[in-house]
């Protein structure tokens, strides 16, 4: 369905570490090149990794510069954090207790992550509200979009949604819809855990299903046991999702996380626009 003027756009940009966010930052750029301006979107829905994304598409910053910031390759990158055997089987634990139920895989998920931050396994809160702060341009609010940012309460399990009504810093915002279960330390808000909003989807594409039209970025659109993919939570809605193709997937590797990889996965993502480009102009308009 070819857009209209006067419909609602939403933008949804899903969850994938740090080589997500130069994925999706590539993609965009290419995207805007080739005369298709997503950041006109009426709804910006962020998800972990599009939290950033978003929270800096948002801020007035353009995205040739975004993804100037994006495209250098990082020779002396350091140590990415692992997604070793520890993190992979407290995963996969949460996954089998949570039987089927999404909410219960966010409470599992929730305190296994709250534990591992309280013997010292992930790094210091402080710390990575630092490293989440120094990549935004703002930490205020946008006005001129509505900027919906998606987190899970780690003791509930339950999914929240973040925007500039909600009385949260953006900054806290983001740094909890990043908290990787197991990696990075829970955020406290309203007085409680909260961590990645990849702990419920991994896109959270429902949450643009009020917009008359969405485009899902998904640098990872598969979905971890109960979790719905973004094709399930837009299905019977105009929709397209975008996700890697196999050139980018090499460019991207295996550890999401590893920064020796943002400057090749940016651009893998701006040369792939070419090819979808005709597919997101005849929805989007």
């Amino acid at each position: 369905m070819a857009g209209t003027p006067g419909r609602s756009r939403g933008l949804v940009l899903g969850g994938g570490g740090i080589t997500g966010i130069a994925w999706e930052t590539g993609l965009l750029a290419g995207l805007l090149e080739h005369g298709v301006d997503l950041t006109s979107a009426d709804v910006v829905v962020g998800t972990s990794a599009g939290s950033v994304v978003g929270a800096q598409l948002t801020s007035g910053t353009t995205l040739a510069d975004l993804y100037a910031e994006q495209v250098p390759d990082v020779l002396d990158a350091p140590t990415p954090p692992s997604f070793g055997l520890p993190v992979v089987a407290g995963a996969g634990l949460a996954v089998l207790r949570a039987r089927g139920d999404v909410e219960k895989l966010g409470r599992h998920l929730g305190a296994w992550a709250v534990r591992r931050t309280r013997r010292g396994s992930t790094p210091p809160l402080e710390e990575r509200l630092q490293v989440i702060g120094e990549r935004l341009p703002s930490t205020d609010w946008p006005t001129a979009a509505d900027l919906r940012i998606a987190v899970v309460d780690a003791t509930t399990g339950t999914r929240r949604v973040l925007d500039r009504d909600a009385g949260v810093p953006l900054l806290d915002a983001v740094a909890a819809s990043c908290a990787v279960p197991g990696v990075y330390p829970p955020v406290p808000i309203d007085g409680r855990p909260h961590v990645d909003g990849g702990a419920h989807s991994a896109v959270n594409a429902d949450l643009a299903r009020d917009c008359d039209l969405v485009v899902a970025v998904a640098p990872i659109a598969k979905g971890l046991g109960p979790m719905q993919n973004p094709y399930q939570q837009l299905e019977g809605h105009p929709h397209l999702v975008v996700r890697p193709d196999d050139a980018s997937r090499t460019a991207i590797g295996k550890n999401v996380l590893d920064l020796a990889a943002r400057g090749a996965s940016a651009r893998a993502g701006h040369a792939q626009a070419a090819a979808v480009v005709d597919q997101v102009r005849e929805l989007w308009g």
